[in-house]
């Protein structure tokens, strides 16, 4: 299993899934996948197609919307906060290591006005990194 790490209530960011993963996701009651990560980021990484098909063979929903930290822009973060709206709860969102859906959480909180300081301070008490979003400001 991936680490998952509860951002909200509804929402949970994890490390890069294998196939045999979005089973065990369906069992604990995920209703949606969002794989922020690109397709052959690595070799080996489950690709999106093949998650997908997976995910909607269990009944759960799955979006992909392949994102970097370096290049993040504000229409991926407009689509993701658009994802998080409307998406059935509670959802998984994934990459290699959980940061980049970590960052892109925040991002849609620091849009709503929330202080980027005290967003970066709350993840890295859980393991995340997310100082880029100081940008977003």
């Amino acid at each position: 299993m991936p680490k998952i790490v509860a951002i909200t209530d509804w929402l949970s960011a994890a490390s890069q899934i294998v196939e045999g993963d979005i089973d065990d996701l369906a069992r604990q009651g995920y209703r949606t996948v969002i794989n922020n990560r690109p397709d052959d980021e690595e070799p080996g990484q489950l690709r999106s197609d093949a998650a997908s098909v997976r995910a909607k063979a269990l009944g759960i929903d799955y979006h992909y919307l392949p994102i970097t930290a370096a290049t993040l822009t504000r229409s991926e973060i407009e689509a993701f906060a658009e994802l998080l709206a409307t998406a059935e709860k509670p959802i998984l969102a994934h990459c290699r290591s959980g940061t980049r859906c970590y960052l892109l959480w925040a991002a849609t909180q620091v849009r709503q006005g929330k202080p980027a300081g005290a967003l970066i301070e709350q993840a890295a008490k859980q393991g995340f990194d997310i100082s880029t979003l100081k940008r977003f400001e």
